[in-house]
């Protein structure tokens, strides 16, 4: 199909602290025991997009992916991985590795992105449309919209639920409006000319970004080029080619152009709701049918893929999101997971030690090497590779990653234990985070709390 393969893998990320670290940089933190990143390369490698730049933040962090890349992938894929500096965002990584694009089209992938909906199908979009920018929307996760920002620990509170509100023509194709993380219970507000303009537009606040685009390479290095205060793509560029896409058209429907701020309030009761208009076509329609003699004015396309409900969707892009990630892989999603499960639908390896009297229950999954002792219960929960239980102890909907100790009689519910943490006999955890290396001493009991060395 002729595309290049951007993936933008990140690298140190705050709002995962303290699951990342210098040595363990946020592409490879584990989703049912494989790093984040591999299940976007196994998505683009099952569409035969083979071809890949993988730009990750910070030097040291791309050597520590670009050595696991080229040992898991060496036989499969073509992997460029290019180290770029930190904090520039996304669109700061695009401009620094422009010189590596040459091809009419670009995609886009973020590499914190767990689904099933075939890049393909957006690049064929993007093709058939003629469009600048193809953009990925998916149905907001069960569990909640997965860009909300929640931090895990102390953070834990219940936060109002931010979505992005986007507007699409009556064809639902076409992306005329998007106003990113705003609250759906507050009004929204846009301008008389955009509804002027567009005849009809649909107000959809069920649908995430998934961060997976198809552009025009020329218009998205010539927008990054001119706007060099530009740092995301999902903030900055989209909004950027939607109202520039959308002034041209103004023109072409004849209407003058309003104040900039005129403004005709849209109330969202429910998640969609069509401002009121007759006009049934798609506005960039319209172009086929101006006047002979004249010459039509210049426009461009935005243009959305909307993936069925039943296709699987979300970012790791948080600590909430990494748990209810992991969750859904060895649950719902366990198909992306590339596991076989067992009857009892769990996964336990074959090296794996159980004491007498241990279950592990249905949505588990128990790494190679691991050891646990009498009188356990696991229940939804992922355990890591060579890590040590004791008897007794109780873990239910939580993560556990490698080489994690835990002592005799210890409880552990809706956490996160980082790798060689040790947890000394009888210790409770609720809801908290325990960072690589950390040692929590014996008969402790903390609850939403977040556990670091300093």
């Amino acid at each position: 199909m002729d595309f290049q393969v951007v993936v933008l893998a990140g690298g140190d990320s705050a709002s995962l602290v303290p699951l990342v670290s210098k040595e363990l940089p946020k592409p490879l933190l584990p989703v049912a025991n494989r790093p984040v990143l591999s299940y976007v390369l196994d998505l683009l490698d099952s569409n035969n997009l083979k071809d890949l730049i993988v730009v990750v933040e910070g030097e040291e962090a791309a050597l520590r992916v670009g050595s696991w890349i080229s040992s898991a992938y060496v036989d499969r894929l073509r992997v460029e991985v290019a180290a770029v500096p930190e904090d520039i965002g996304t669109a700061g990584a695009i401009r620094a590795i422009a010189h590596y694009l040459t091809a009419n089209d670009i995609l886009i992938v973020s590499g914190d992105l767990v689904c099933d909906v075939p890049p393909g199908a957006v690049a064929a979009a993007h093709r058939r449309h003629d469009a600048v920018v193809t953009s990925l929307l998916c149905s907001v996760p069960v569990s909640g919209p997965l860009e909300s920002g929640s931090s895990g620990g102390k953070d834990k509170a219940k936060k109002p639920r931010r979505y992005n509100i986007i507007g699409l023509d009556a064809t639902s194709q076409f992306l005329l409006f998007v106003a990113t993380g705003a609250e759906v219970e507050k009004d929204v507000r846009v301008q008389q000319s955009l509804l002027h303009a567009v005849g009809k537009m649909e107000i959809r606040s069920d649908l995430m970004d998934a961060h997976l685009y198809a552009f025009k390479r020329s218009v998205l290095i010539e927008v990054l080029d001119q706007m060099d205060t530009f740092q995301s793509i999902k903030l900055d560029v989209l909004p950027y080619l939607v109202r520039t896409q959308l002034r041209s058209q103004i023109l072409l429907n004849g209407s003058p152009p309003a104040e900039e701020n005129g403004h005709e309030k849209v109330v969202l009761p429910n998640n969609h709701l069509p401002c009121p208009n007759t006009k049934a076509l798609s506005f960039h329609d319209q172009n086929a049918s101006w006047p002979s003699g004249f010459a039509a004015p210049k426009t461009h396309k935005c243009c959305v893929y909307i993936a069925e409900k039943s296709k699987y969707c979300a970012r790791l892009n948080n600590i909430q999101a990494f748990s209810d990630i992991n969750r859904d892989v060895i649950g719902e999603a366990s198909h992306l997971s590339g596991y076989s499960f067992s009857t009892h639908n769990n996964v336990i390896h074959p090296s794996a030690e159980l004491g007498s009297k241990t279950t592990i229950g249905p949505q588990c999954m128990l790494g190679e090497g691991s050891q646990l002792g009498d009188k356990c219960s696991i229940k939804r929960s992922v355990i890591g590779r060579h890590c040590r239980i004791g008897s007794n102890v109780k873990i239910v909907n939580s993560v556990v990653m490698n080489h994690a100790t835990i002592g005799d009689g210890c409880s552990i519910q809706g956490s996160v234990i980082c790798s060689n943490v040790q947890l000394q006999e009888r210790v409770v955890l609720k809801d908290c985070e325990v960072g690589a290396g950390y040692v929590v001493t014996a008969g402790s009991e903390y609850k939403g709390e977040s556990l670091a060395r300093r």
